[in-house]
Parts: C-alpha cells; sequence; structure tokens
C-alpha cells in the first residue's frame, strides 16, 4: 500500500506535513537518516509509517519508558501492532511479547537503551528480522546537549549487530556542534540530513517580571480553565509547595519529581494525561516523559539552564497544532542561583558550557526584540517576519526611556573602577554601598560613588544587560565575569550619544495566534464531546487524546458531521477509528444538532496532521506586489521602502504562495548560481534554508536562497 493510503487508513489523515514523506521514502530505500524536526512537527509518524511497509519490526530506542505505553496504546488505536519491554513490566510479560515478535506479529517495538546492554535482549534481537531501528531523543547521545545520558552511548553496538538495517536519529533540539556529534557517535556519516522548521506558529512567549508572580500565576491558570498546564519549578521542594498552593485555590494540582515514590509518580502522571488533574508542577524531567497533545499552558516559574532545555519544554504546548501559551517568569535571584549550581561542575569544559548556556538563557529573556526571532537563530534558522505576533515583544512593545545618562553612568563606573569588577560590584559603587572592599580599594572616593539613587539595583541589572546585548560592553570569564567597554562603547562615551532602552513592564498582556476554529466551533458542543471522549478512553483504559484530540473535536463542534463519510474527512479519524468511534460521535452530533437547529457542514476533503493559519496578505505584502508588478529590482524595494532585504523577500515568498498573479521570473538568480542551489536543496533533501546556507557558505544570502526556492516549487 502506498505511504498516502497507509496514512489515511491508519492515522486519519490525507496529506503529510513538511518533510515526513522525503522521509520516509529515505527509510523505506534502505538509507540511513538524521531527523531534526520540533516536538509537534510529526517525527513519530517518519518511523511508524515505514514500520508498517516494512517486513519484520522497526526497533524504537527511547529513554522515556514512562511515555512508551502511551505511544503504544496509541498506535494500537490506530490498527497498529505495537509494544514495548521495559522495565515496568513483568518477567512473564516480556517473554510473551518476544514470542509475539518472533511469530511477526509486532510491527513496532519500544524499549529503553538500558535494555540493550543485556546479553539476553541481544540475543532476542538477532532471533527477529528488524527492519529499521529507530533512534528517538537521539541528543542524548551528546555530552554537548542539554540532556546527556551515558546509556545511549551503547547504541552504536545496534549498528554492529545490523549492519545492513537503515537506522534513523530523530531529536527536537540539536545545535550544529549537538548534530554533528550524534552523527559521529551513531556513525551515519552516509546518512540524509533532513532539518525542519523549528517554528511553532502556534506557541506564544512571553517573559514577564518576577514580581507579584504568584498572583500573575494564578490569573494566567483561571484564564485557561479547564485547559492542561505544565508548571516547571527549579527544585522537588519548590514543586511540592506550588502545587499544595495552587490546590489551595481549588486547581486540580499535582507535584512531580524524581524524589516521589515511582507508584505516586505514575499515579499523578496518570491523572494528568487522563485529565483527572488539571495541572503537573514539575522539575524539568518530567516534560521529556509526556506525550499529552492538549496542553495549552506551560510555565517555567523559575529560570531554565539552557535555551535548548527551554525550547524543548515549552515544545510540550499545542503538539495538536492549537494556540497555546509559554510564560517564563524571571528574576535576577535566578540566575544567581543558577549560577551556584554550576560551580558545583568539577569539570573546567562542561562547567564553561553551562555558563554560557545561562548567559544565553538571560539574554533571551532580557530581548527587546522578537523572541521568536531569537530562538529560530539560536538553532541557525532564518525569520525575515518583522513581527512574529505571537510574543510579548511583537504583540505589546515595551514602551522606550531615555536611559543617556544612566547608561553613561554606568560604562563611566566601568571605567572608573578599571574594567576590572563584575555587575554586582558596579551597582554597589553607583549606589554608594559601604562595602568592605569598595573601601579598602578606595573606590567610595571615585566620582561614580553614590550617583545613582533612582534606578534600583533589579532596574540596573536590566539596563546592563541591554548594553551588553547591544554590544556597548562586554563581559570576559565565565565563573566571575567582568564588565568592560566595547569599542563601540568607547565610541559611544567620545561623541555622547543619546540611548533609548525599553522600559520592562511588571505585567505583560499576552495573545495568542489566530486559530481557524476559534470563532466558530460550537463551545458547548466541543465540551459536551470532550465528556464523551473521557467516558470512552476510562473504559478502554487509554488517555483521551488517544480517543480523539482536541482538534478532532472541535471539527467535529464546527463542521456537525452526521454522515460517515463526512464523519471519516475530520482529522485523526482513520479507518479503525471510525469503526471504532464514527457511530457513538455522530449519535452525539445528532442530537445536538436537531435540539439546536443546527446544520451540518461539508468538511473539506485534503488536510494534514495540524492546522494551519490562514494565509492572508497584510496593507505592506500589497506594497510590495505593485514594486514587483513594475519589475523592480530588490535592491531597488529595499532602498524606497526602507525595509531589511530578507523582509521583502519575504514578502513575495508569501505573494507566491498566496497565489497572487505576480511574474517574478526577472528575479531567477544566474543561471550557474540556480544550479548550484537547486543541486544543495536536492542533497539536503528537504526545502529548509539553514542546511543549504550551511552547505554553500555566506556567497549565498538566505534571501537569494529563499527567492530560489520558489522557483524549485513552481
Amino acid at each position: 500500500m502506498k505511504p498516502v493510503l497507509l496514512l489515511k487508513t491508519h492515522f486519519g489523515f490525507d496529506q503529510f506535513r513538511p518533510l515526513q514523506e522525503e522521509i520516509i521514502d529515505c527509510v523505506i530505500s534502505g538509507k540511513d537518516a538524521f531527523v531534526l524536526m520540533p516536538t509537534g512537527g510529526g517525527k513519530s509518524l517518519c518511523f511508524q509509517l515505514p514500520a508498517l511497509m516494512m517486513p519484520g519490526v522497526t526497533l524504537v530506542i527511547s529513554p522515556l519508558i514512562a511515555l512508551m505505553k502511551d505511544q503504544v496504546d496509541a498506535l494500537k488505536a490506530n490498527g497498529i501492532p505495537a509494544e514495548f519491554i521495559n522495565s515496568t513490566l513483568t518477567r512473564p510479560e516480556i517473554d510473551q511479547i518476544q514470542a509475539e515478535a518472533r511469530r511477526g506479529n509486532i510491527k513496532i517495538l519500544y524499549a529503553a537503551p538500558e535494555r540493550l546492554i543485556l546479553p539476553e535482549f541481544q540475543l532476542f534481537l538477532k532471533t527477529i528480522t528488524v527492519s529499521l531501528i529507530a533512534i528517538d531523543e537521539s541528543h542524548c547521545i551528546s555530552e554537548w546537549g542539554h540532556d546527556f545520558r551515558p546509556d545511549y552511548r551503547n547504541l552504536i553496538m545496534l549498528r554492529n549487530i545490523f549492519p545492513e538495517v537503515p537506522a534513523m536519529a530523530l531529536t527536537a533540539t540539536a545545535t550544529k556542534k549537538v548534530r554533528e556529534d550524534i552523527i559521529c557517535q551513531l556513525s551515519l556519516a552516509k546518512a540524509k540530513i533532513f532539518i525542519s522548521s523549528f517554528n511553532r506558529p502556534n506557541l506564544s512567549y512571553a517573559v514577564l517580571p518576577k514580581k507579584n508572580s504568584y498572583d500573575q500565576l494564578i490569573n494566567l491558570l483561571r484564564e485557561q480553565q479547564h485547559e492542561s498546564a505544565i508548571i516547571y519549578c527549579f527544585s522537588r521542594k519548590d514543586t511540592e509547595h506550588l502545587a499544595a498552593d495552587l490546590r489551595q485555590e481549588g486547581f486540580k494540582a499535582l507535584p512531580y519529581h524524581a524524589g516521589l515514590e515511582s507508584e505516586a509518580r505514575r499515579t499523578n502522571q496518570e491523572k494528568f494525561i487522563r485529565d483527572e488533574a488539571q495541572i503537573i508542577v514539575a522539575t524539568i524531567a518530567f516534560g521529556m516523559g509526556i506525550d499529552k497533545p492538549d496542553i495549552r499552558l506551560v510555565i517555567h516559574y523559575h529560570l531554565p539552564k539552557s535555551i535548548e532545555g527551554y525550547y524543548q519544554e515549552t515544545g510540550r504546548a499545542g503538539r495538536d497544532g492549537l494556540p497555546s501559551q509559554c510564560v517564563l517568569f524571571y528574576s535576577y535571584a535566578d540566575t544567581i542561583k543558577q549560577q551556584y549550581f554550576i560551580r558545583q561542575i568539577e569539570s573546567e569544559a562542561e562547567r564553561k558550557n553551562a555558563y554560557r548556556k545561562l548567559d544565553q538563557m538571560v539574554e533571551y529573556c532580557e530581548l527587546t526584540t522578537c523572541r521568536r526571532h531569537y530562538l529560530l537563530a539560536y538553532f541557525g534558522e532564518d525569520y525575515q517576519h518583522e513581527k512574529c505576533g505571537g510574543c510579548d515583544i511583537c504583540l505589546s512593545p515595551k514602551k522606550e526611556i531615555d536611559a543617556t545618562i544612566i547608561s553613561q553612568k554606568i560604562m563611566s563606573a566601568i571605567i572608573r573602577t578599571g574594567q576590572r569588577f563584575g555587575i554586582n560590584y558596579i551597582i554597589d559603587v553607583l549606589h554608594g554601598a559601604k562595602n568592605k572592599k569598595i573601601i579598602e580599594r578606595d573606590h567610595h572616593n571615585l566620582s561614580v560613588y553614590g550617583i545613582v539613587d533612582d534606578f534600583s539595583k533589579e532596574d540596573l541589572r536590566r539596563i546592563i544587560s541591554q548594553l551588553l546585548s547591544r554590544k556597548l560592553i562586554v563581559k570576559s570569564g565565565d565563573e566571575y565575569p567582568i564588565l568592560e567597554l566595547s569599542p563601540r562603547g568607547n565610541e559611544f562615551l567620545k561623541k555622547r550619544e543619546e540611548i533609548h532602552l525599553p522600559k520592562f513592564k511588571s505585567i505583560a498582556k499576552l495573545s495568542q495566534p489566530s486559530d481557524e476554529f476559534e470563532a466558530g466551533y460550537d463551545r458547548e458542543l466541543f465540551e459536551t464531546l470532550r465528556v464523551w471522549r473521557k467516558k470512552i478512553a476510562d473504559e478502554q483504559g487509554v488517555p483521551p487524546y488517544v480517543v480523539f484530540d482536541d482538534l478532532a473535536l472541535r471539527q467535529m463542534a464546527f463542521y456537525l458531521p452526521q454522515s460517515e463519510e463526512n464523519f471519516s474527512r475530520i482529522s485523526g479519524v482513520g479507518a479503525e477509528k471510525l469503526k471504532q468511534y464514527g457511530q457513538i460521535f455522530t449519535e452525539v452530533i445528532q442530537t445536538y444538532a436537531k435540539e439546536n437547529n443546527l446544520s451540518e457542514k461539508d468538511v473539506p476533503v485534503k488536510r494534514s496532521a495540524r492546522p494551519h493559519r490562514a494565509n492572508r496578505l497584510g496593507p505592506t505584502h500589497l506594497e510590495t506586489k505593485k514594486l514587483v508588478l513594475q519589475k523592480m529590482s530588490i535592491e531597488k524595494m529595499v532602498s524606497l521602502r526602507g525595509l531589511s532585504t530578507g523582509t521583502i523577500a519575504a514578502h513575495i515568498e508569501k505573494l507566491v504562495s498566496s497565489g497572487e498573479k505576480i511574474d517574478i521570473d526577472y528575479l531567477r538568480p544566474p543561471v550557474e548560481r540556480f544550479a548550484t542551489i537547486k543541486a544543495a536543496f536536492q542533497e539536503s533533501g528537504g526545502t529548509a534554508l539553514s542546511p543549504v546556507r550551511e552547505m554553500l557558505g555566506e556567497q549565498f544570502s538566505y534571501e537569494e536562497l529563499r527567492i530560489a526556492r520558489l522557483f524549485l516549487k513552481l
């Protein structure tokens, strides 16, 4: 059966998401693959669907023991024979699964990496036909990643046992250095590399100052009443206290951390997954073991250690493609706490790496420009839009203050003290602190001593962070970094330039990206369908999302499908789910429609695994269109409109993708350059710009690649 027919039959979708089909074609042709795709991007389907097309068993290695049962339940609900083997099973249960695998009755088998070192498991693997090896969460193999697990280093033995079997490494978060390490450690030198966009357009990002943070947290949770939320805390103690406080407020909140008894941990996770608890308050480890697609809110109550960790944790939100929020509460006190733990790291290389990652995390919190742009740039992706429309900065720009004088005072204090001290010392000098070290060094007699009384310590830290981000001052050293003026900073002081910095707001108003069904679906019917979904899930002993996810229920509440044919077009309704649940849900919809005098709408035939936001054109795109119709060069458009080259290129791409009738042939790159670009895209196996730029180098700009890509699509 063709991949697209299997996609419809088992998963209920009519078309693939970006890169999925190319990845599937790669592995079923017997080639190795490296897949970098964000959480919620459809990584799992890249090995689940090939498993149905290949003889024997697809072996999936995953560190997420708590997640395996849910993944297997979801596959079985789609009519796919799958099992898992891990430490939660008894010996007789393992023997039974292995016997079924030998009989050829299992297509997908999940196992934890630590099981591979057991001789008996290796012997078992040699008795079955392994057709594909999928290594999920492959960043765990790299010590440069945010979640290094030594057991992953043993996975190379799989390549030795099955040298002819294609292998694929999958991850949601990996910098270039981590990617290279994964490929090296797993002997994937000949693998085809697939890098999907890191952008999650359905997620909104916000950073709030940690003032009255508990009250702000309560407000956020009340705004998202009845929706699932994860709150990440720094320590086990924090999770226990916050969960207890939230229960006092009337929320169904449970703690989750490694210090809980395994049974309590399992019970709390089960309650959350089965919608019996609304909120999980967790340490970072929890997020790795959750596959709940309808989490609408991810909150970091304390500062994460790295951008990679933050990105992966926020990636737990909105995996069904519906609008969801990611909120981080930030204070400098959290930075100090993280620095204390970094100082305990014995390895100097690891310690330096941890300081560098923490600095990047602080820089993200102190941003004055688009947060989405920063996140994507961190992973090497080019984001050319002027505003993302989905972060607190773009949705509600911060008011600016004239910071010329206070900036001059800070920079003067750095110079007067010899450019040999860190942030706290400079702030103490400016505030006139009666610090023993200040007096010993005679710095209390400096002209800058005590000259600031109108900015708090927290305000000064934020201003210093802004001066660092604008490269007016620089930090040197890791453990005890000192502040120095940059050449640009010296020029700033000499010329007495002005500087305006954003005022850090106490409360940021959050908004979410628009949802195509948000305005139109019947909320009362949606809640009724949720009740039925929960009832069926409880009877079958599976999480509610295994029956149908929220996107499917919202589509039902929007289109009101009452015939089998119309119902089968709903997102996620495959042959197995139509047979199991079709009659129950159509009867509920029929009853509701009749009682409320509502009519059925035709469900569109084409749909993929996630909703796409409307491809609307704004006035700025139409202005660019006028210039394209005049056959104006990109350089001239940039000059005329005062926009960046990247923004103009993005406008042209949007015009073409929206179906506007424009002739852009005059913008095609010269023949030789276009041939080089085309070959690079073919080699990369996808349409992402970053891997092609990496291959071709800086002599090819992102803008040229973006324009060339349009001609590859035409």
